[in-house]
């Protein structure tokens, strides 16, 4: 496999990650969801939410190309429906929010009894659907490549850490940024992510035509 290659997946794969998990833009989020617990126990809750949401990423990594084969869709076809899905992500970003796919509805919290670091903190908000689906499209990108694979891993591993990072200094953040930069940055984001999302799209239609000829 040619090095630039590589370099180019290795590059896509890490941006389109952390576009879609968006640390920065969560941290509003977390914050509120954890305003009320003391600071050891926020953290032992923001821990188990990105050590779940890095194990969900990686089972749908693991696992994925057996999915995909299992239910019958071919790659083009799942990058053209990832890249409508990765779009519809993009576009609530573009007006500094969190995509209703990536945050849990207005209003809903964890019930009694349920754990903060699953619902809503591992899932929707690091690893929901958005999420899922750029797992599933890069692991069908790779094309069963262990060393793409690998490196989407690698992606994977990196961006969760960093999000750990971001979000145990989320007071920090947000003080420093303020929520009118912070949702500045959530729009770039979404700038790139649509036009990643786009890119799939049409990579999809053209791998498709390919086959038919």
């Amino acid at each position: 496999m040619p090095t630039t290659d590589l370099l180019n997946f290795a590059l896509t794969s890490f941006v389109t990650l952390l576009v879609v998990v968006d640390p920065i833009g969560v941290v509003p989020i977390f914050a509120s969801l954890v305003g009320h617990v003391p600071a050891g126990e926020r953290r032992a809750v923001l821990r188990r939410a990105v050590m779940v949401a890095f194990g969900i990423a990686l089972f749908f990594l693991l696992a994925g190309k057996a999915l995909l084969v299992y239910l019958g869709v071919t790659v083009h076809a799942f990058g053209i429906s990832g890249g409508i899905l990765l779009f519809a992500v993009a576009m609530p970003m573009l007006f500094g929010h969190r995509a209703g796919l990536q945050a849990p509805e207005s209003g809903e919290h964890a019930a009694s009894g349920e754990d903060l670091a699953i619902f809503p903190m591992a899932i929707p908000l690091l690893s929901g659907p958005g999420t899922i689906a750029t797992v599933l499209l890069l692991t069908a990108e790779a094309d069963g490549d262990a060393i793409r694979l690998a490196v989407i891993g690698a992606n994977v591993a990196v961006i969760f850490g960093l999000t750990l990072f971001v979000l145990s200094l989320g007071e920090h953040v947000l003080a420093r940024l303020g929520t009118g930069k912070v949702h500045m940055i959530t729009r770039v984001m979404g700038i790139v992510l649509a036009a990643l999302a786009v890119q799939y799209v049409l990579d999809g239609v053209a791998g498709y035509y390919r086959e038919l000829n």
